[in-house]
């Protein structure tokens, strides 16, 4: 039975650090958009047109970084 505990074990050790893994990355990423969020709010844009400017600007640096994720 020795086998078996250990093996449970592994996995249970694995699935912890796999999930405390990703976890930090969740930080990090959010990390990261709050602070491009936190620019535009302490730019003070001069106009809505200037607003919608930097919120198209960050859809789309987000949604260039979904196809290199999505591709590799």
């Amino acid at each position: 039975m020795a086998p078996m505990d250990s093996s449970a074990a592994f996995i249970k050790e694995y699935q912890e650090r796999f999930e405390k893994k990703l976890k930090e990355n969740e930080i990090a990423l959010l990390e990261h958009w709050k602070g491009q969020l936190d620019k535009i709010e302490s730019s003070r844009p001069d106009s809505i047109a200037s607003l919608q400017m930097q919120i198209r600007k960050m859809s789309e640096m987000m949604g260039n970084r979904i196809k290199v994720l999505k591709k590799g």
